[in-house]
């Protein structure tokens, strides 16, 4: 049954995270499967050609690792695990590289860390890197810096680090492609009659009631999706858990059909991510408006710029929480800013333009871009 209408938010999408994991990208522990690279590639390659910006988050860099060393199993030792991702790492990313130069396509490989993505400073500099690569048509892969993460600071799982990545481009959707078909509401292993979960509120109880002791959720990595999709949905990412070895399964649900496990988010994604941000910093700083700018934020909802800054107040660094006031001290709006307290006061009153000259190098145009700005 096609479901263009009820997944009109997904056949809307037009920024896409797309997570493939180990288990599709491997054949039987014989290295990376390249027909399954190549038919993956081809439907980024099509999601692309319809105007759609994507970013793919892989798995596999181990997988291959180990292979190329000629390991037979997978170690449990740390080191030895790092030396596998770093050996694989460049196999994974060579074959997507090789694959999409037959569209033209280049790729740049992002590995990230558990703090390039909490850090406030090094969430704006990962936001940036991949905003900037999208606007140039480059086709980010991203995967965790298994090389250097500890146990203690990792991701943990693909899933979630997909789900983040959502959170930092303001990604329309998330889709996790795994070798199920999706949620079921039983095990289908022992349940026959178990039926594929289609849609459901991604907060829902029931799902919980389902990862419990026996529940499906539990199995094949299922719970980690559930996580993924509810920590995607604070920035109002729909998520779609899928079978990623179906034909076509990319174009399917880019436009909407009813196919795969959707959890929905329930709310429209600018206001859900809004909302993430007036509540997840503490505000050490805030800045004082003059009428213009005050104006321009609320009517136009445009960005800030250091030529609406009266005063500075605080002390606060690159990438925090400040509060936008009016001249009379009350708070206007409050958002992630591009420079810290000591540079923003240099800044206060001054062009864009002047920038460069000011601080000595050329930084972000926007004190507060209206990506990270919440107006009150």
């Amino acid at each position: 049954m096609q479901a263009g209408i009820e997944r009109s938010e997904i056949a809307a999408a037009k920024r896409w995270v797309v997570k493939v994991g180990s288990a599709l990208l491997t054949d039987d522990g014989r290295g990376l499967d390249q027909k399954i690279i190549a038919a993956l590639v081809a439907q980024l390659a099509d999601l692309r050609s319809k105007g759609c910006e994507v970013v793919l988050v892989s798995s596999g860099a181990v997988a291959a690792g180990l292979v190329r060393l000629g390991w037979r199993g997978r170690p449990t030792a740390l080191h030895d695990l790092q030396a596998a991702a770093a050996v694989g790492q460049s196999v994974l990313v060579q074959s997507y590289e090789n694959a999409f130069k037959d569209y033209d396509i280049a790729t740049a490989q992002i590995l990230l860390g558990h703090d390039d993505v909490l850090a406030r400073d090094r969430y704006l500099n990962a936001r940036g890197t991949l905003t900037t690569l999208m606007r140039l048509g480059v086709m980010p892969i991203v995967n965790e810096n298994d090389t250097v993460v500890t146990d203690e600071i990792r991701f943990g799982d693909n899933d979630t680090l997909a789900a983040l990545v959502a959170n930092l481009i303001d990604a329309d959707a998330l889709l996790l492609l795994t070798d199920q078909q999706g949620l079921f509401d039983a095990d289908p292993r022992s349940h026959p009659d178990a039926k594929l979960v289609q849609q459901c509120d991604v907060h829902a109880p029931e799902l919980d009631d389902m990862a419990g002791d026996g529940g499906v959720l539990g199995r094949g990595g299922m719970v980690t999706k559930l996580r993924a999709a509810r920590l995607a949905a604070r920035s109002g990412t729909e998520t779609v858990i899928a079978l990623g070895r179906e034909a076509d399964i990319i174009a399917k649900v880019a436009r909407g059909d009813n196919i795969g496990t959707w959890l929905r988010t329930g709310k429209q994604p600018q206001n859900a991510r809004k909302q993430w941000l007036a509540g997840m910093l503490r505000v050490p700083g805030s800045v004082e408006l003059d009428d213009g700018a005050v104006r321009v934020l609320r009517e136009s909802g445009r960005s800030l710029l250091p030529v609406g800054v009266r005063a500075v107040q605080g002390n606060f660094q690159r990438g925090d929480m400040v509060a936008c006031r009016d001249s009379q001290g009350r708070e206007v709006a409050r958002g992630l800013i591009n420079y810290s307290a000591v540079e923003a006061r240099q800044l206060q009153g001054q062009p864009s333009s002047a920038i460069e000259d000011i601080l000595g190098y050329q930084g972000d145009a926007e004190l507060i871009h209206r990506d990270n700005l919440v107006i009150l």
